[in-house]
C-alpha cells in the first residue's frame, strides 16, 4: 500500500529530507499544502488569541487528502503545531517533525556589526508523542 507524506511547514523539502522520507517513513510521494493554505500556515497572525477557526481550512484539506497511517510533517508556530498534531493523531495519521544539526558562524563586519549565519542539516524524522 502506498503512503504519502503531507507537508505542513514553512520550508522547502531538502534532498536529505526527501531521501529520508522515502527510506525511513516508507512514503512514495510528498505533498505540500496548496498555495493559499501555505500562505495561511506561513503567516499566522501573532495577535490571534485562538487558532481553531484560522486552521480550519488546513484541517479540512488534511481530512480530505490524507488516509489513516499517512505521516504528516508538522512544523511552525508552536500553538498551531500543537493543534494540528492532536488533530492528526485523532484521525489516525502519524505526525512527525524533522530533527536537525545546527551550525552558527559569526563574522565581524567592517562597520562593527556581526553577521550571523545559521546552517541546518536534516537528521531524522521523529514522531510526536514518542
Amino acid at each position: 500500500m502506498s503512503s504519502t507524506l503531507f507537508l505542513i511547514f514553512n520550508h522547502q523539502v531538502g534532498p536529505l529530507q526527501e531521501a529520508d522520507a522515502h527510506a525511513s517513513l516508507g512514503v512514495d510521494r510528498l505533498v505540500g499544502l496548496p498555495d493559499e493554505l501555505q500562505r495561511l500556515w506561513s503567516d499566522i497572525p501573532p495577535e490571534l488569541a485562538e487558532l481553531d477557526r484560522f486552521l480550519a481550512p488546513i484541517k479540512e484539506w488534511l481530512k480530505e487528502s490524507a488516509r489513516p497511517g499517512d505521516p504528516v510533517l508538522i512544523q511552525g508556530d508552536f500553538g498551531a503545531c500543537c493543534l494540528l498534531v492532536r488533530f492528526a493523531m485523532e484521525r489516525g495519521l502519524v505526525p512527525v517533525y524533522s530533527t536537525t544539526t545546527r551550525e552558527a558562524t559569526e563574522e565581524m563586519q567592517p562597520d562593527g556589526t556581526i553577521k550571523l549565519t545559521h546552517r541546518f542539516q536534516h537528521r531524522i524524522f521523529r514522531k510526536y508523542g514518542v
